[in-house]
């Protein structure tokens, strides 16, 4: 699609989108004038200052929405990232400046690197899009650590694409349209009356017509994109950028939850620049078969009609349709995109800073090693918890129906039962020997009121992974704090602690003899009268 005809069609949904609201003021102003000169009478002024009052609402809704696109072409607020110029990193902006060169178009004036597995351009257009203006790139650190540097000048020749094809000069135009228009109706969704909703439905279907014949402009703009990379920087190249990218952000958003985030509920962070910068261990540590199971199990998105970009196989299957133009994919013995950036500790340190609250800048910093282990202690006082207190409850209920006190060595905190004394693991084996796991502890265990009415063998299979568990947490407690069981980070798996041999061994098949239906603790007390444990 030209770029004349796509000025046309955003000018014209953007003319329809304030045509509406000046009818819609019209129609108010006319209301107000026959309230004020036709329908007036003293008994009814109360009910006319009501509507005005309504009304005078519903314009200042309608103007907010008509004058928020003046704001259309700006670049908008700073992003947060870490801002670099070409004497900051020569060797990244040699290859944005290339990618400039080979696609016939002037750089940015402003690069910043982001925390996400993304790249975009912008541009200050002016006179609503007709004239070029400012232009701004953002980079994701992310990204660059899974790309090597042939499938970054894909990416960046992708982006320049969207210059060339003079997408950015009507993007801020459309976008900013689209954020009035989602506005006004916010507004008026908000609104009390029945007038508010009626005048919101018209801008709701307003704004699905707008959302469709934009966001179906936008898909053929990054499929033209994606025709300008392949032709810039090899098919298989950009085929390759374009396959990676769903792996990367799965391998991300995995990274933020299992590493990135492990002290949330600490009030801890990793080392200084380990925030973002310990993905690029994370990429270092597993081959692309690896990262790739992290997204194995995620579904495409379905196709939605009011999606900006195709979808990822459909923009593959495009790419490997043209003929080929014998230049590698370079995903092989390839440096990464990472390499081309200077000083990356000091990078990372700085995107730290433009990203993290105030509130979470000033949490306590720990080594990995340190917030693996404080994360199994934390994980396994919660598992353990739920039965060392049912046990508890068994022993009390026990020993007030015997008329004597049980013996406990642990103190409870306050967040459950205050007034309950929590056992050691021996104790908790020695209730099992008594055979009142079945009996006393599994009715004490939490359970949703679904499984409450459970009953005999059924009962049992529901609680019992939870009493594994509760036993499980309370070993991994026990080798914590004797010191024979080590944190591991596990890059290439999942962070946990390394156990001794003999317990990595035998431990599920001797806690599973614990919590069976006749339950045999001798597994587990041999383990735990090991050399390489310290029961109390």
């Amino acid at each position: 699609m030209s770029f004349r005809l796509r000025a046309v069609r955003a000018f014209t949904l953007l003319v329809g989108f304030h045509l509406m609201g000046v009818v819609l003021l019209s129609a108010i102003a006319v209301l107000d004038w026959l309230l004020m000169t036709r329908l007036f009478t003293a008994r009814a002024a109360w009910f006319e200052g009501m509507v005005l009052t309504v009304t005078v609402l519903l314009a200042a809704a309608i103007l907010r929405g008509l004058f928020a696109f003046l704001r259309a072409g700006r670049l908008g607020p700073v992003p947060h990232g870490v801002a670099v110029t070409p004497q900051d990193q020569p060797e990244l902006w040699g290859q944005i400046q290339a990618a400039a060169e080979v696609t016939g178009q002037r750089p940015p004036s402003e690069v910043y690197l982001v925390a996400e597995v993304n790249a975009g351009v912008a541009e200050q257009s002016r006179l609503l899009g007709l004239l070029p203006g400012r232009r701004r790139m953002l980079l994701g650190l992310p990204l660059l650590g899974g790309l090597t540097v042939p499938q970054l000048r894909a990416v960046l020749a992708h982006e320049f694409g969207h210059y060339d094809n003079l997408d950015t000069r009507l993007g801020a135009v459309t976008m900013r349209g689209r954020e009035a228009l989602l506005h006004t109706v916010e507004v008026f969704q908000k609104g009390s009356t029945r007038l508010h909703h009626a005048i919101g439905a018209l801008y709701v279907g307003y704004a699905r017509m707008f959302l469709r014949t934009s966001q179906s402009v936008a898909r053929h703009q990054e499929l033209a994109a994606d025709q300008t990379a392949a032709r810039h920087a090899g098919r298989d190249a950009t085929a390759a950028a374009l396959r990676v990218l769903p792996v990367l952000a799965a391998a991300y958003t995995h990274y933020l939850e299992s590493y990135a985030a492990m002290g949330r509920s600490l009030g801890a962070l990793p080392p200084e620049g380990e925030v973002h910068g310990g993905f690029r261990r994370l990429l270092a540590a597993r081959t692309g078969e690896r990262l790739a199971l992290l997204s194995s199990g995620q579904r495409p998105p379905r196709p939605h009609q009011y999606d900006s970009h195709p979808p990822m196989a459909e923009r593959i299957a495009l790419i490997e349709k043209l003929p080929t133009d014998g230049r590698p994919d370079g995903a092989t013995d390839e440096p990464p995109a990472l390499t081309l950036l200077h000083d990356l500790g000091r990078v990372f340190v700085a995107l730290e800073a433009r990203t993290l609250s105030q509130e979470a800048a000033r949490l306590r910093r720990m080594s990995w090693d340190d917030l693996v282990m404080a994360r199994a202690v934390a994980d396994a006082e919660g598992w353990s918890r739920p039965l060392r207190v049912a046990v508890a409850r068994a022993l009390r209920s026990s020993s007030q129906g015997a008329g004597k006190t049980a013996t406990v060595h642990r103190t409870a905190t306050t967040e459950a039962v205050a007034d309950i004394e929590l056992p050691a693991l021996e104790e908790i084996l020695d209730v099992f020997d008594r055979g009142l796991l079945w009996m006393a502890v599994a009715d004490r265990m939490p359970k949703p009121h679904q499984a409450a009415r459970l009953t005999g063998p059924s009962a049992r299979d529901f609680i019992r992974p939870k009493v594994f568990d509760g036993l499980a947490g309370m070993v991994h407690l026990l080798l914590a704090e004797s010191g024979y069981a080590k944190p591991d980070i596990a890059w290439s798996g999942q962070p946990g602690l390394i156990l001794p041999e003999s317990w990595e061994k035998g431990m599920d098949d001797a806690i599973d003899a614990a919590v069976a239906d006749t339950p045999d603790t001798a597994p587990l007390r041999a383990l735990l009268a090991s050399p390489h444990c310290v029961s109390s």
